[in-house]
């Protein structure tokens, strides 16, 4: 049997303490020593220590059955900070993320990617003047998390595979060499992934497709994200969709990007936005392009589901644009083309509207923080 020092013990109620109040959002003392069976010396020492470090504040009383209202504590959500950037071929996302995973501040540049020394530089320069526009302590920066369209080394040190931006190869120390904060690189569809496990934390198993401009997966199994063996589990982009046919920027033909990623939509339009202008204005060319593709992402949606037969998850540049009428269809049709009777719902738009993939690349720092606490 494992024994526990007195410090152990004493660590473990302090954390206790955080977590219950990070849990309850207002928490008065007397409940905190109640429903962790602890004494009110006890949970009154650990509270002095939060208070002494900044990590709770005191924010207004509660109702108390006894005698009068309890001081009620609340954690300071913006005590510790991360960032989260979101790299794409022409613009650059910078989000300031705080303890409850709300943004605090967001940035959107221009910057179009660059496999060299002085794009490297510049992006840096913009996360340093968005920290200093934050005024915020040095040390209240967890760290940079960087979402982008590759594969990414277990250790998120290494894009293993990165031929969307060209980025093949490259280390975190491209961005080290000009940030003295902890840094690493964390493929994009699983940010969005990770961005809608903190969004729903009861989701068990699911698998999230990212419509973005380029598409990836990510599949959730057990409440956690599954990179599998080499990294590229949920990589449905690259699943043949239709044998020999369009040019797909892996090297072979008929990949699901090619027919269900946002770059798909834009043959004959500048962006989404002007893309769903003419789709509600009834525009017959935009009415086709949208059916075919609902058509090919029902296909691609219905093979994911007879593979695992768990909840389908729709985020990315697209979803947003994404109606109830849609989903219907796209229920539908798969109803119309599966092996099997299906009658439940299982298509669901994901939680976070924008930048889940910024977001989502700064929250590992915050649960290694929480556990750690």
């Amino acid at each position: 049997m494992d024994k526990f020092s007195l410090k152990d013990i004493k660590k473990l109620n302090y954390s206790g303490v955080y977590h219950y109040i990070y849990q309850h959002d207002l928490a008065a003392k007397q409940a905190i020593a109640n429903d962790l069976s602890m004494s009110l010396p006890t949970v009154t020492q650990h509270l002095n220590t939060l208070l002494e470090k900044g990590l709770i504040v005191q924010n207004g009383s509660l109702n108390s059955s006894i005698g009068r209202k309890a001081t009620a504590y609340s954690i300071v959500a913006d005590s510790k900070l991360t960032i989260g950037v979101e790299i794409l071929k022409q613009r650059l996302t910078i989000v300031g993320v705080d303890l409850r995973g709300n943004t605090v501040n967001v940035k959107t540049r221009d910057i179009p990617y660059d496999n060299s020394d002085s794009y490297y530089q510049a992006v840096s320069k913009e996360i340093l003047s968005f920290i200093h526009d934050l005024n915020v302590r040095e040390d209240q920066v967890l760290g940079i998390g960087f979402g982008l369209q590759g594969l990414v080394s277990q250790d998120g040190e290494e894009i293993i595979y990165g031929k969307v931006l060209g980025c093949t190869g490259i280390t975190i120390r491209v961005f080290k060499q000009y940030l003295d904060y902890p840094c690493r690189f964390v493929h994009d569809a699983e940010c969005a992934a990770i961005c809608e496990l903190w969004d729903n934390p009861q989701l068990q198993d699911a698998m999230y497709l990212s419509l973005g401009y380029h598409m990836g997966g990510a599949l959730i199994i057990n409440g956690a994200v599954s990179n599998g063996r080499t990294g590229r589990t949920g990589t449905i982009e690259h699943m043949t969709l239709v044998p020999d046919g369009l040019d797909c920027y892996c090297g072979q033909k008929g990949c699901v990007e090619c027919y269900c990623s946002a770059l798909s939509l834009l043959t004959r339009h500048k962006d989404l936005e002007s893309f769903f202008q003419d789709l509600q204005a009834q525009k017959k060319t935009a009415q086709n392009h949208w059916r075919s593709y609902l058509e090919y992402l029902a296909i691609t949606i219905n093979n994911l589901h007879m593979t695992i037969d768990c909840d389908i998850i729709l985020g990315g540049h697209v979803a947003p644009y994404l109606q109830s009428t849609d989903l219907d269809f796209l229920h539908r049709r798969i109803r119309e083309i599966t092996a099997f009777p299906e009658h439940d719902t299982f298509i669901f738009l994901g939680a976070r509207k924008k930048h889940a993939v910024s977001i989502g690349a700064a929250l590992p720092y915050i649960r290694t923080y929480l556990e750690q606490i």
